[in-house]
């Protein structure tokens, strides 16, 4: 599979990561999906701390444990919650993310995470404080690089001018374009997007618009009616008749030079499958991704600007 740096990095991940939040907790189908995607050339996992409350860590770790060093290990911080209770809240204080940090690195059975990455943010965090706690990160040796997951303009901006973020983790898919407004601005900075829900919740997968749940039924995705999902859809489709509709949106996010990677979470190993085979065979043409813009909305993010 053909390998991306990210960012101003030495960390050259494979175009298509597995996104693990979506293994599920039994502990050997979602081992078998990890195996699975490390022979089929995936090198790039990203986890957190927050998914299952730390048992996706641990099966990751497990899973890797033998071959860490052909692995580029990614996960996230920010998120805090005790053992037994329900819920979590946002603490990106240096002293809980420091704190985080040692319990994912047990989780993962590792002396190191190549990307650790802030789980969220907002405007009103103390930005510098969270920033020096990562920086402590690197120079300690526990994590290589570190980036962010985020959709809020204003925190990208933020860390974007007071870090050495080389990543921004947001949603961006062909239904999701919001992300398009900072490509440019981001890759001028060396910092690479990590895309996330790039098949839109299913929605640019083969399956049919019309087997969508009841809530996309009734209320739409993002600011598509279900009417205009089912039009746009078709019209994706007609774009690249000779690939599948999982090819054309996986192949979309990586036509734009700012992404470092996509991934697509897997829940069965067909899903992994489809996944990786749909970034192989010929790339999109200029004119089939002008067709692709025009077909589909380029919204904006309108909240968390200032």
């Amino acid at each position: 599979m053909n390998k991306r740096t990210l960012g101003q990095s030495d960390l050259k991940v494979s175009e298509v990561g597995l996104g693990c939040m979506s293994l599920g907790t039994e502990k050997q189908h979602a081992l078998s999906i990890v195996d699975e995607a490390l022979e089929l050339g995936i090198n790039y996992l990203d986890t957190a701390d927050l998914y299952d409350f730390g048992t996706n860590e641990e099966i990751v770790g497990e899973a890797i444990k033998s071959r860490r060093h052909e692995i580029i290990l990614a996960t996230k911080a920010g998120n805090r919650w005790e053992e037994g209770k329900p819920g979590w809240f946002w603490d990106p204080s240096k002293a809980y993310i420091k704190e985080a940090v040692k319990r994912s690195l047990k989780r993962l059975q590792t002396d190191y995470i190549d990307l650790y990455q802030l789980h969220g943010g907002t405007i009103e965090d103390n930005i510098d404080e969270t920033v020096e706690a990562f920086e402590e990160l690197k120079q300690e040796g526990v994590i290589r690089y570190y980036g962010i997951s985020s959709i809020r303009p204003n925190v990208i901006k933020e860390y974007a001018k007071k870090s050495n973020i080389i990543t921004v983790m947001m949603q961006y898919s062909l239904l999701d374009r919001r992300p398009e407004e900072w490509l440019s601005s981001l890759e001028e900075r060396g910092i690479s997007v990590i895309a996330r829900g790039p098949l839109a919740k299913g929605l640019l997968t083969e399956r049919p618009v019309s087997q969508a749940n009841a809530n996309i039924k009734k209320n739409g995705y993002l600011s598509y009616s279900y009417d205009e999902l089912v039009k746009t859809k078709a019209d994706i489709e007609k774009t690249a008749p000779d690939l599948t509709a999982t090819e054309t949106a996986m192949k979309y996010i990586l036509s734009q030079p700012a992404v470092g990677a996509v991934i697509p979470g897997a829940s069965k190993v067909s899903q992994l499958r489809e996944n990786i085979k749909s970034v192989s065979g010929r790339r999109l043409t200029e004119q089939e991704i002008k067709a692709l813009r025009f077909y589909t909305k380029r919204d904006v993010y309108t909240a968390h600007r200032g």
